[in-house]
């Protein structure tokens, strides 16, 4: 018997994201390196046998999932689950617009106050967690031992759950660094705890056997 995998995968680079645009909900395509990162990304995912794929149901994670399902042949399911987080009024800005406009509030959010939300009306970090992981347990359950699900999701929301999934405390989420277009984790479920232990972050690589002594 062996424990089941989540895969938290970031999408691919989008025109927004090389301009520094904050995205939020907005639905906005890969660009043209987004498209490359996630043909590279897929053949390395699909050596890890996904069960299941699950994404996001904005494009810029659909495109994305799109590419492991060519070259594993599975369905893609879309879930508003695993959307981004919802930042009001700062969606559509520059984020040097944020600054200027936004500028206490913008300093505490990146710091990772989180009874300040973003946009003045957007998602708390906490509710972006609970929201995700709420959508994430019933595909999870769907899985046998050893199985892994892959999620297309996007950075801000895949970092919420990861802290939410280890049983960090909130306090504590800031230091869990910012993910990288294209780049995955693995979390590894814990079947004595109520909480998954993570075994890769932000990678772009395939899992390693570990070789110590405090597996």
């Amino acid at each position: 018997m062996s424990d089941r995998r989540i895969v938290l995968w970031r999408h691919g680079r989008t025109e927004w994201n090389a301009n520094a645009r904050f995205q939020g909900q907005l639905d906005v395509e890969l660009d043209d390196v987004g498209r490359a990162q996630a043909k590279r990304a897929a053949p390395l995912l699909a050596q890890m046998n996904p069960a299941r794929i699950v994404s996001s149901d904005l494009s810029r994670a659909r495109e994305t999932a799109g590419a492991l399902a060519a070259e594993t042949g599975l369905e893609v399911v879309t879930d508003r689950a695993f959307r981004e987080t919802y930042s009001g009024q700062w969606e559509g800005l520059e984020r040097q617009e944020i600054q200027a406009q936004f500028a206490a509030s913008w300093a505490a959010w990146i710091e990772g106050e989180d009874l300040v939300r973003p946009g003045g009306d957007g998602e708390l970090r906490g509710e972006v967690a609970d929201r995700f992981v709420a959508g994430l347990m019933p595909y999870v359950d769907t899985l046998a031992d050893g199985q892994t699900l892959v999620v297309a999701t996007h950075g801000g929301s895949a970092r919420a759950a990861i802290a939410r999934l280890m049983g960090l405390p909130e306090t504590h989420w800031p230091s869990l660094g910012v993910l990288s277009n294209c780049a995955w984790s693995v979390l590894v479920e814990r079947p004595a705890s109520q909480f998954w232990r993570l075994i890769e972050y932000n990678a772009g690589s395939l899992p390693e056997p570990p070789l110590s002594d405090d597996r």
